[in-house]
């Protein structure tokens, strides 16, 4: 940690409110940030963190309180091009970047080096986004477009882009949630070096781990109001759970204690057109199956061929011992295969819906064919709510305006309308605070235990442990082998991801 932090704030925010219809989103919020210091902002999803963080990067405006920054006092930031001109730089959660245009262009969007005749200076571009992209560590060719590259290597070109800025002050909102161990690391060592260049750093994550990693002081934000500001070197990571929930959480070590049922889904020699090679493996009833591996293992691919949405090169699924053919999601349904994927915005939700529509989607035909009984519709959509404790003040409120915690749960509630038999669910706590994901673990233990056969993919080997009856292991699109939870570690685990090659059921 940084022992030489400067003790006069380089950016303070006194008594910051924000009113949206319906919710007092902020109510008289304090925060600062110092020069050289890495301040990490914590709270559940809906705390009022991205909020805060968007009035200062001057996407919304405050409707009381005031800014400053260094020497400039009672700030106003109307915009973007604002706050980036004050010296403030933002890696969004979401993404800002344009998957249309090459990475240079991306990282230098508005900016472009230009000659006298105000004709882009493409040697210049490329050549300086080429050194950011060293700095961070990256092989990614600045030429390139962005959709031909993975969300973890966007992600790391939203970074870059923000790095470009040479900012006084950046903001990092969940830069980790796609990206891999060794990309985190490599944006830890950038972090670092502009915290010994004085730079002043707002992180935030719900990821506790790292917290204690990158922070020399956290903030903690519940409903709207601050709640604390701690030194991290002198806190424990227990110590900060009930100050963002209200409550104490158990995020310990399931042990696999579930009584498993019958096969529902039995996997037979799978491979697909890419990464997937000979995978076997079966899904019982009243279990939760875990898929862990590093990134490019091929979790993400191999649901995909299993819930129809690419295609299979080989292989055979069966459900409740059935052989079924499988070519589009649509079949996966017919069979009783569900799937949520891991990004939820652009492959799960309709932004620009309401919440009872979105949950309604997964399975429309059930509310009529020639029109909808409106009535049925808003009332099943209001007992997912209440099942999920998703909070909002309106199931016509579009799903774009909620917290990240919530639109995950309206994916579930979409998911869990079709009543499938297996239920594949790819990274489902991405994003989301300690008490969310705390109340969809407990929701996929239901589930389960009412006999579904619930297939969990996630990064985070924690949620792994805290949930999973079975874990496999993926390796280079191969199944490396099981672990039994009560003898898994991550430790464990990340070994037979990176290096050892076992068999399936050798535990």
């Amino acid at each position: 940690m940084n022992s030489g932090i400067e003790t006069r704030p380089l950016l303070s925010m006194r008594g910051i409110h924000k009113r949206f219809p319906g919710v007092h989103a902020l109510k008289g919020v304090d925060f600062e940030v110092r020069a050289g210091e890495v301040h990490a902002l914590l709270g559940e999803n809906g705390a009022g963190k991205s909020t805060l963080m968007h009035i200062l990067a001057g996407i919304y405006q405050p409707d009381e309180g005031t800014i400053s920054l260094g020497e400039r006092q009672r700030l106003t930031i109307p915009d973007g091009r604002a706050a980036q001109q004050l010296g403030i730089g933002m890696v969004f959660q979401e993404g800002s970047l344009v998957k249309t245009i090459c990475v240079a262009e991306n990282i230098f969007f508005g900016r472009q080096p230009v000659n006298r005749w105000g004709l882009i200076r493409r040697d210049r571009l490329f050549a300086a986004a080429r050194e950011i992209l060293d700095e961070l560590g990256l092989r990614i060719d600045p030429h390139l477009s962005l959709d031909a590259l993975s969300p973890a290597e966007q992600q790391m070109v939203e970074i870059a882009k923000a790095l470009s800025l040479n900012a006084l002050l950046m903001i990092f909102d969940e830069p980790t949630s796609a990206l891999s161990e060794a990309e985190t690391a490599a944006l830890f060592r950038v972090i670092r070096r502009l915290r010994e260049k004085g730079v002043a750093i707002i992180y935030i994550s719900h990821r506790l781990g790292e917290i204690f990693k990158i922070a020399d002081r956290i903030t903690v934000l519940k409903d709207g109001e601050w709640r604390g500001t701690l030194r991290a070197e002198e806190t424990r990571p227990e110590e900060l759970i009930p100050l963002m929930v209200g409550r104490e959480l158990v995020y310990g070590k399931h042990g696999g204690t579930a009584s498993a049922g019958a096969v529902a889904l039995e996997v037979r020699h799978l491979s697909d057109r890419a990464r997937v090679r000979d995978v076997s493996f079966v899904a019982r009833a009243g279990e939760i199956t875990a898929f862990a591996g590093l990134a490019g293992s091929g979790r993400t691919e191999l649901a995909l061929a299993i819930s129809g949405a690419s295609r299979r090169a080989a292989g055979e699924i069966l459900v409740d011992g059935r052989a079924v053919s499988i070519r589009s999601p649509a079949d996966a349904l017919r069979a009783g295969i569900g799937y949520l994927g891991e990004n939820r915005k652009e492959d799960g939700l309709f932004l620009e819906m309401g919440i009872a529509d979105n949950i309604a989607a997964g399975r429309l035909s059930r509310f009529g064919c020639w029109w909808l009984r409106e009535g049925e519709l808003r009332e099943t959509a209001a007992d997912y709510c209440r099942r999920l404790a998703l909070r909002a003040p309106s199931l016509q409120k579009p799903v774009e305006e909620l917290s990240g915690g919530n639109q995950q749960k309206v994916m579930l509630s979409k998911g869990l309308l079709v009543e499938p038999r297996v239920l594949i669910l790819d990274e489902p706590t991405r994003g989301i605070d300690v008490g969310a994901k705390a109340e969809i673990h407990a929701l996929l233990r239901r589930l389960a235990d009412q006999g579904t056969a619930v297939i969990l993919i996630s990064s985070e080997l924690p949620e792994i442990l805290a949930v999973a009856d079975r874990i496999l292991v993926l390796r280079e699109g191969r199944l490396a082998g099981e672990i039994s939870p009560a003898e898994a570690t991550e430790e464990r685990i990340l070994h037979l991801a990176s290096f050892a090659k076992e068999d399936p059921g050798r535990e």
